[in-house]
């Protein structure tokens, strides 16, 4: 997925965007990025943290960065911040999404003689893309409208310039994207949990397709935002931090209350409510509480040495991954009937192994209750699985298995009160060797997130897309 932040301030701002950025880290697996108006020029870092945690791999460099103004990057794939030189002067640039139609638009600049320099292998850096598509008009603000408008997908993005970082959040809002305070500086933040420890206070959140202009007095609407809002449901089942706040929403408090609507919808009888860590744990207590059952910790995480588990890229190391964090407790396995919730079930293949090593240890019963409906349709708008196909996802594989097509009446798989459903729950159900296997009612979810439908991105999940985009 990826996240970014920036720093605009009346005193050096090096270590509150040191800070800041490393609050992105669960974000993105494969870089990091720091740069800061310094001087006459800009001073920049990236560095390789798919191994290693970003504040380990910055920390030498900090004493080489100095400067009011900054912004920092944790990358999916690309290296990031870049530094473009242009007609509109010399900027830095860092984004956050995913451009779907890449080769399209790459043609098209090449095609008007163009050169790409930021590539690795034979792919182009989509932030040089977007860099592109700004340089192509005649200021800062109606370049980045064109790059917002000529994206499909999302790319939300910080712009720094000798004077001002330019903020600007993706055309329908699929990513957050806020403005923090505090006396004598300003942040631009994707998470709101990088704001408290350093002293800033929410002052709003950009709407979609707005663009801010911020400097250590203030923050100023350039681009005002648009009528049309898809913020994706995902960042508070899964990926959106626990402390963060989107749209005002708290994703721990929402958790909470997606748990609480699972059980409120369930009837089976369990002697232990228990999350998978850490994502479901939040999840779980919601549960808990509403279902009056106690909550526990069959598994205890091991973080001090062992990454996330989406991060590797081989389905093996992420295997690995999976199961030498999570260490069992077989005081709290043995002879009991356990309920778990999960974020979601991807691509279910760590899933199983763990629901396994549950039995191993001597488990009575297993139910699953993911805390979102089946995912049906591939995210084409960001990149917040490591899935290369839908094909991969659980459900598709439950689709192929029952109609020997993975693409065929996925509307009516989708249906939670259609015989098709019904059958991939129970296909999946049986596949990781679940005792029961209920999943959230997409109309549930919204109300446990708490904004109308309309403003939510649930393509994953049903499909729906916003008329006319």
């Amino acid at each position: 997925m990826g996240g970014l932040y920036g720093v605009a301030s009346k005193h050096d701002c090096v270590a509150d965007l040191f800070y800041g950025t490393d609050y992105h880290s669960h974000l993105g697996t494969r870089r990091g990025g720091l740069v800061v108006r310094n001087g006459p020029g800009f001073t920049r870092f990236i560095k390789d943290i798919t191994n290693a945690q970003f504040r380990s791999k910055f920390e030498d460099d900090l004493d080489k960065l100095h400067g009011p103004l900054g912004i920092g990057v944790i990358s999916d794939y690309e290296d990031q911040p870049l530094i473009i030189g242009s007609h509109l002067g010399t900027y830095a640039l860092v984004t956050v999404g995913r451009i779907q139609n890449l080769d399209a638009l790459a043609a098209e600049a090449l095609n008007k003689s163009t050169h790409f320099s930021e590539m690795s292998g034979e792919a182009i850096n989509p932030t040089e893309l977007v860099a592109t598509l700004i340089n192509r008009e005649g200021n800062f603000v109606d370049g980045i409208q064109r790059a917002q408008q000529a994206v499909q997908g999302s790319c939300s993005l910080l712009l720094l310039t000798d004077e001002a970082i330019y903020a600007a959040r993706d055309r329908l809002g699929r990513t957050p994207l806020v403005i923090g305070r505090k006396p004598g500086a300003l942040a631009a933040t994707l998470e709101t949990c990088a704001l408290p420890n350093l002293d800033y206070q929410i002052e709003r959140y950009l709407g979609p397709g707005e663009i801010v202009r911020i400097t250590p007095d203030g923050a100023e609407t350039v681009a005002p935002a648009g009528q049309v809002m898809q913020i994706c449901g995902f960042l508070w089942v899964y990926y959106g931090y626990p402390a963060s706040s989107y749209e005002g929403i708290n994703v721990e408090v929402a958790r909470n209350r997606c748990g609480a609507a699972l059980a409120k919808a369930d009837d089976v009888q369990i002697d232990i409510v228990a999350g998978i860590p850490d994502s479901g744990t939040a999840h779980a207590i919601g549960y808990a509480d509403a279902a009056g059952v106690p909550y526990r910790r069959p598994f205890v995480k091991y973080t001090p040495t062992w990454p996330r588990s989406f991060m590797p890229q081989e389905q093996r190391v992420r295997d690995l991954v999976a199961r030498m964090k999570l260490i069992p407790i077989r005081e709290l396995i043995h002879g009991k009937r356990l309920l778990f919730c999960e974020d979601s079930i991807v691509r279910g293949t760590q899933l199983k192994n763990t629901i396994q090593r549950l039995y191993d240890y001597g488990a009575r019963e297993v139910h699953m209750r993911p805390a979102c409906p089946p995912l049906v349709f591939g995210c084409k708008f960001l990149n917040f699985s490591r899935s290369k196909s839908e094909l991969d996802l659980a459900a598709r594989m439950a689709i192929k298995e029952i109609h020997g097509d993975a693409d065929t009446h996925l509307q009516q798989f989708a249906d939670p009160e259609s015989d098709r459903h019904a059958a991939m729950v129970d296909c999946i159900r049986q596949r990781l060797g679940l005792t029961s296997l209920r999943y959230q009612r997409l109309g549930d979810l919204v109300s446990a997130i708490g904004l109308p439908k309309q403003k939510l991105c649930t393509y994953c999940w049903d499909g729906a897309e916003p008329l006319g985009h």
